[in-house]
């Protein structure tokens, strides 16, 4: 079987301990949660959680988590549903070579061809914040502030 280098998996138990391994740099911890605390939100949340692992080769180099919400309900306004990156973590000795970008066209690759038309990200404000890359991904601040965490949305129509 062929496999492309680079991909998303899902979280399974061959390569549990893998994802669980990832940890970004000492400077990052405070920005983004454990993969393992990822994993259990994703178990309480297994309606709407999207979790994968970021693979390369054999090598498991990061962890990325979508929320999707389609609830499907004629009755609902579609700007109501919301859907996006929960979290990211690339290991720290595999950041800055593109598995970050990699996993954001990823899954708002999978977010437009579930049929949604915007994906949103949140992080934490302050030093070190990944707001220059997500808006260098095309990313923009909606102004919003959702539990202290910045907002930013994406349009997948164009």
């Amino acid at each position: 079987m062929n496999t492309p280098a680079l991909r998303l998996e899902p979280v399974t138990a061959a390569n549990f301990d893998a994802v669980c391994a990832v940890r970004v740099r000492p400077d990052q911890a405070h920005l983004v949660s454990p993969v393992v605390k990822s994993l259990a939100e994703a178990y309480v949340h297994g309606d709407t959680a999207w979790p994968r692992a970021i693979v390369d080769g054999d090598e498991v180099v990061g962890f990325v988590m979508a929320f999707v919400d389609f609830a499907w309900d004629p009755e609902r306004d579609p700007a109501d549903i919301r859907s996006g990156i929960w979290r990211l973590n690339v290991s720290a000795d595999h950041q800055a070579k593109g598995y970050g970008r990699f996993a954001v066209r990823a899954v708002t690759a999978e977010l437009r061809r579930r049929g949604s038309g915007r994906a949103y990200v949140t992080w934490e404000p302050g030093p070190g914040t990944p707001e220059p890359f997500y808006l260098g991904l095309g990313f923009r601040l909606t102004g919003e502030l959702s539990g202290g965490q910045t907002v930013a949305v994406l349009d997948l129509s164009a």
